[in-house]
């Protein structure tokens, strides 16, 4: 895709985003891949449902603002996992209801939030690690998310919500709300006796990919 329909399917897809519920008024941000290396991101304090494309942020791979409007100080931890992840070419941070909800919980598995019960949150997701509370901003976020960027496809930054990835932006937004969806499901089913997969079962569908 050309940079000028990679700048319109953000803004198409972060208005459906937000006309969804997903994301509220400034809160949460996006960033992809441009074909000659540099990135796109959402600008600071910007809306899903009003942004500009362009006026979207670009940014080369050491934070460096190139052009647009000034980029969400939380680049920096998209661009930690871009530079740790080289399958990763689009990433989606929301304060969607459902997963800000799950990581405000105490006693999560810091290896994985939810434990598998839906085949489409193992074939999309895998596992949800948890990221320590750090407040918004901390440079100490994209060292953590920068550490476990190899391996995860998503993270839960604890009282704060979802940072998830894709090999492009449709992608990205897909494996976001697939895992909203299965926080909304989890945070319904607390209290009751739920199937877990079993450990087989989760193998089965890792090898068979999303």
């Amino acid at each position: 895709m050309t940079e000028q329909a990679l700048r319109e399917e953000m803004v198409t897809l972060a208005r459906s985003m937000f006309e969804r519920g997903y994301a509220t008024g400034g809160a949460g941000n996006l960033s992809l891949k441009l074909p000659d290396g540099n990135f796109l991101a959402t600008p600071t304090g910007s809306s899903f449902g009003r942004l500009v494309a362009e006026r979207l942020s670009v940014v080369d791979i050491e934070g460096n603002h190139v052009s647009g409007d000034r980029p969400s100080k939380e680049i920096a931890f998209h661009l930690a996992i871009y530079r740790n992840n080289s399958a990763c070419n689009a990433i989606v941070h929301l304060h969607s209801t459902y997963l800000t909800a799950l990581s405000c919980l105490e006693g999560l598995d810091p290896e994985n939030a939810i434990r598998p019960f839906t085949p489409y949150y193992v074939m999309r997701v895998g596992q949800l690690p948890v990221i320590p509370y750090l407040r918004p901003g901390d440079p100490q976020i994209a060292i953590e998310l920068a550490n476990r960027a190899a391996d995860y496809r998503a993270f839960l930054l604890a009282n704060h919500g979802p940072v998830v990835t894709g090999t492009d932006l449709c992608d990205a937004v897909d494996n976001a709300e697939e895992l909203e969806e299965t926080a909304k499901l989890a945070l319904m089913l607390d209290g009751k006796a739920i199937r877990y997969l079993t450990d087989a079962e989760v193998s089965d569908l890792k090898g068979r990919g999303k």
